[in-house]
């Protein structure tokens, strides 16, 4: 039998996309629902508006295409109608119907034929639905003799829902065989070659069948006809047993098309498989093409960030990718042309508290662009999560959550970054879990691969986010309690313009905090000098610093900073001092600053009670451990006459100095945002080497 279907193949090597002829094709026996009204409906939204709109664009096409088939396809149609009313043997009206497409290639073959059955299948039922509504087709329909199949549905429903599997059958062979002929010659390796081959050595036999499935199909609905007469002329004792023989022979046909559905699904399925490695190995060269694409982009000259900001932002080609915050419309990438680009990347675990205080930076760079032609930059949320796994309803509910409380541009779907983003971000930007920020000038050149550390400490005074920027600030400036505070708490602020003395503590553990305020009161009535006292928590607050501050604030014990976003921000702004040091490669034992900065991050690391520092304006500070700090506070009759000539400050930091504790052990938390971490790390007190551990750590109160 191959032979044979071969030897009628004989290809002129005509050019034909047959894949808008195809759509028609399966809108049509879409739309001929046999069952009933309810599938009527179920066919058009099948079929729905985006069929529709492919079918209108593609008119002009099919205007084309049909002028040169519309014969041949109205041939096989009569060709067809002949072998079911002449009872013609199957195979031979199959080989008639191969041959008249001898000259077309072996998708355009199969799609040719299915077009004619569509065309009598949907004739057949356009007339079936319509002939009790409609003169015209009720005329047509005695001629034809088509009968009222619609009354008697539920005794052919089993035949009825066979020919519907049939026909699902023969389009998924038809898409399929489409598909193969679709595949860019041009990523055919030597792999997709060879499945393409394999398939190549199925496709005639599956289209013998298809065809084959059509005749059988064709005959069944042409068998219908007259049995609305038959039940009509008979009496009606004779009609039980009609009816009788009509249920019988619907199974038994039922059972023979049955067969067909199993034949041609199981060369699908063969089919699929090997279409699937085709797909696999294409899908894996455009990958390493676009993510090549991005490296290119990023390393070569350009005029403006358009070609840079599609390759990223929309790789898929959708129009309207972008949504903008301010009024939540779809947007182009060209809105963001020739302009300075923040890419704010993170998955959607991004904290609230980091959104929040993003949205206060990003308002007031609007504010402070009031003046100016434009704003100084755009920021964009790019989503980025693995786009082999399709997005759970949570985690929609999520994004779109998040989308809502965002004023700055942020991507349409997660799914409009592919692949080769994904690894470009992580791989070339170094994205792990944190939120990162890439700074990207108007010409698409990256100025900073991460610039929200200099976000999180100087906010918009750090534009344009350089990294000569961030080196230029790191230089003007001193680490002093204004600085670590920065605008977190206006009082605060007030304090220190008012050259107050100002304790900051932080800590778990409320008996040390109510130990240490009321030793602070009694050593500042006993020296005669006001001193305020200022809770900041823990990094990573948790249920329990709600509760420490509650407490604080109901019985008085000092002033704590406002919310626990502050708390937040405080220690994120630490956090990122280090990374800005480290970003710069500055972050050694030699820079003051780092050491201060580690040494903070070690109090907060360690176990046990709290610490606190003391600072006076925006000169001087002094800080120690929880205990220490007690036990200096206790003795302030050994530092209290060097107050007068050293001032407070001065003297508490000396006493420290004359009196080391004897043992101390600290634990450095390094931030984990850190790109590589530095392989040795002094001790903040006694400046030796620290041990070096690896610690994963996870807290969910």
């Amino acid at each position: 039998m191959l032979k044979q279907i071969q030897a009628v193949h004989v290809p002129d090597g005509r050019a034909i996309d047959v894949r808008p002829l195809l759509h028609i094709v399966e809108d049509i026996l879409s739309f001929a629902a046999p069952s009933g009204d309810a599938n009527v409906e179920t066919g058009k939204q099948a079929t729905g508006t985006e069929a529709f709109q492919h079918q209108t664009n593609s008119q002009t096409n099919i205007t084309d295409m049909l002028e040169t088939l519309s014969f041949l396809i109205d041939g096989i149609s009569i060709e067809m109608a002949r072998k079911c009313s002449e009872t013609r043997e199957e195979h031979a009206t199959t080989m008639s119907i191969l041959s008249m497409v001898s000259n077309y290639p072996w998708d355009a073959k199969l799609v040719i034929a299915l077009s004619a059955f569509a065309v009598n299948y949907g004739e057949f039922w356009l007339l079936a639905q319509c002939y009790t509504s409609n003169q015209l087709a009720k005329n047509l329909a005695i001629l034809k003799q088509v009968p009222g199949i619609l009354q008697h549905s539920t005794l052919l429903k089993s035949r009825f829902d066979t020919i519907k599997d049939l026909i699902t059958a023969m389009l998924d062979i038809a898409k399929c065989l489409v598909e193969f002929k679709e595949i860019p010659s041009n990523y055919v390796t030597e792999d997709v070659a060879a499945a393409v081959s394999a398939a190549m050595d199925h496709v005639p036999v599956a289209i013998y069948w298809t065809i084959r499935s059509m005749l059988a199909t064709a005959s069944q609905i042409t068998g219908l006809s007259g049995s609305e007469n038959e039940l009509s002329s008979h009496n009606l004792y004779a009609v039980d047993a009609i009816i009788y023989e009509l249920q019988f022979l619907s199974s038994l046909e039922s059972w023979e098309l049955s067969s067909l559905v199993h034949k041609l699904s199981t060369m699908h399925s063969h089919l699929v498989g090997l279409l699937a490695i085709c797909h696999k190995q294409i899908d894996e060269r455009k990958f390493i093409e676009a993510y090549q694409n991005l490296q290119y982009l990023f390393n070569a000259a350009q005029i403006d960030n358009i070609k840079v900001l599609k390759a990223l932002i929309n790789p898929k080609d959708d129009p309207l990718p972008l949504v903008d915050g301010a009024n939540k419309k779809r947007v182009s990438v060209d809105v963001l042309w020739k302009r300075n680009v923040l890419l704010l990347i993170s998955d959607l675990d991004i904290l609230q508290d980091e959104v929040v205080i993003l949205q206060q930076k990003y308002e007031e760079s609007r504010r402070q662009s009031n003046s100016l032609d434009q704003n100084p930059y755009e920021l964009v949320w790019l989503p980025v999560l693995d786009s082999s796994v399709s997005l759970s309803k949570i985690k929609q509910r999520i994004f779109e959550n998040l989308t809502a409380t965002m004023t700055w541009f942020t991507l349409g779907h997660p799914s409009l970054l592919n692949r080769a983003v994904f690894k470009f971000i992580k791989e070339e930007w170094g994205f792990e879990q944190k939120p990162i920020v890439v700074v990207l000038d108007p010409q698409g050149r990256v100025t900073c691969s991460n610039a929200i550390h200099m976000m999180w400490i100087w906010g918009n005074l750090a534009f344009p986010f350089t990294i000569a920027k961030e080196d230029a600030l790191w230089k003007a400036e001193t680490l002093t309690l204004d600085f670590l505070v920065d605008g977190i708490d206006p009082v605060i602020l007030k304090w220190i313009s008012e050259e107050r003395f100002i304790f900051l503590y932080g800590g778990e553990d409320i008996e040390w905090i109510r130990n240490f305020t009321h030793t602070v009161k009694t050593a500042a009535r006993a020296c005669g000098i006001a001193m305020e006292m200022v809770y900041v928590g823990k990094r990573n607050p948790k249920e329990n610093i709600r509760r420490n501050m509650a407490i604080i604030n109901e019985e008085k014990l000092s002033h704590c900073l406002p919310d626990i976003t502050a708390i937040w921000y405080f220690w994120i702004r630490i956090e990122s001092m280090w990374n800005s040091k480290h970003q710069l490669g500055k972050a050694d034992e030699n820079d003051p600053i780092t050491q201060e900065i580690m040494t903070l991050l070690s109090y907060d690391g360690g176990e046990g009670y709290g610490w606190a520092l003391l600072g006076k304006g925006s000169t001087e500070f002094t800080k120690a451990r929880g205990t220490t700090f007690l036990t200096c506070l206790s003795d302030y009759n050994l530092w209290a006459e060097d107050v007068q000539t050293k001032g407070l400050v001065s003297a508490i930091h000396d006493y420290f100095l004359q009196n080391p504790t004897p043992h101390h052990c600290n634990r450095l938390v390094l931030p984990g945002t850190a790109d590589r971490l530095p392989e040795m790390v002094t001790c903040s007190e006694c400046r030796r080497t620290m041990e070096r551990y690896i610690l994963y750590h996870c807290c969910d109160e």
